[in-house]
């Protein structure tokens, strides 16, 4: 007999309440709000939204953070195809740089919450919770095109962590791409990828060795490479999940069997580029997830 009835599964994919949505709103707003008093950086074209977990409608607690993405449009950066160069496309450059910015929105926000509540870390301006919001993770990032041969880009950003690594992200692409499977699968991606996150929690609670690899993100992406006939066939949340369970381990205990996965903007290969998981970490995952579920 499984762990978990029916009753608590089902329960488990739906979204916060109305009073944790509320705080999370009210995060978003009193960054942009930091952000477009702020004397500088309203004199620039910059945009204010949210990314990750609560953009997407798939967060399960209230003590998660949420990402805030601050992107500056006044410049880009840029990637080129080989034998090409800036002039080719036109592109010309800004002595403002990334460090700058990232310096001034932290400005921004130490001015609107106070210095006790704004705390600098590597890629990211945490603004602390208190009874009205939740912890914040504030991204400053830039626009950032990577072009094609004929002059044409895909748009996303990218950011400087200050350790100096630089990262490319395409959070709007990630965010359509979820509302398209959502709507294809009867609103079940997301509820699906909510029960997998609230299982991982479940396993840390209960002292389950589950690797820090393991990520809510990593979860999301896995969930968007699982078919949706998974979600649509099955009439149980006990079925999709185990069948979820069951293509996810299939598909990862060999790496030539998901090394095209990608992550939920189809931008980026969800197991390429030095990431911080493997597929064995998966595969791995999986079997202890199942024997959590005790299926």
């Amino acid at each position: 007999m499984a762990k978990y009835t029916e009753d608590q599964l089902t329960s488990w994919t739906k979204p916060p309440s109305d009073s944790e949505q509320t705080k999370l709103e009210n995060s978003e707003k009193m960054v942009r709000e930091a952000i477009s008093s702020d004397e500088k950086l309203s004199k620039k074209t910059i945009e204010t939204f949210g990314q990750g977990s609560y953009a997407n409608n798939t967060n399960v607690r209230l003590n998660s953070d949420i990402d805030i993405n601050v992107k500056y449009s006044d410049g880009f950066y840029f990637d080129l195809p080989k034998d090409k160069s800036r002039e080719d496309f036109g592109i010309t450059l800004t002595s403002y740089s990334y460090e700058e910015y990232k310096d001034d929105v932290e400005n921004a926000l130490v001015n609107k919450f106070g210095r006790s509540e704004v705390v600098r870390k590597d890629k990211c301006i945490t603004v602390k919770e208190n009874s009205y919001r939740v912890e914040t993770d504030v991204v400053p990032t830039w626009d950032y095109r990577r072009y094609s041969e004929n002059g044409n880009y895909v748009q996303g950003t990218k950011f400087k962590t200050d350790k100096g690594i630089w990262i490319d992200n395409y959070p709007k692409q990630h965010i359509a791409n979820g509302i398209s499977k959502n709507n294809n699968t009867a609103r079940r991606f997301k509820r699906l990828t909510r029960l997998h996150r609230k299982l991982r929690y479940k396993m840390i609670d209960d002292g389950g060795n589950v690797s820090d690899n393991i990520t809510s993100f990593l979860l999301e992406c896995l969930v968007w490479n699982v078919p949706n006939r998974i979600m649509n066939d099955y009439d149980t949340w006990t079925e999709r999940l185990k069948q979820s369970i069951i293509y996810l381990y299939n598909n990862t205990r060999e790496e030539s069997s998901c090394k095209e996965w990608g992550e939920v903007s189809e931008l980026l290969y969800l197991f390429h580029g030095g990431r911080k998981w493997t597929s064995k970490d998966v595969n791995s995952y999986m079997v202890l997830l199942w024997n959590h579920l005790e299926f």
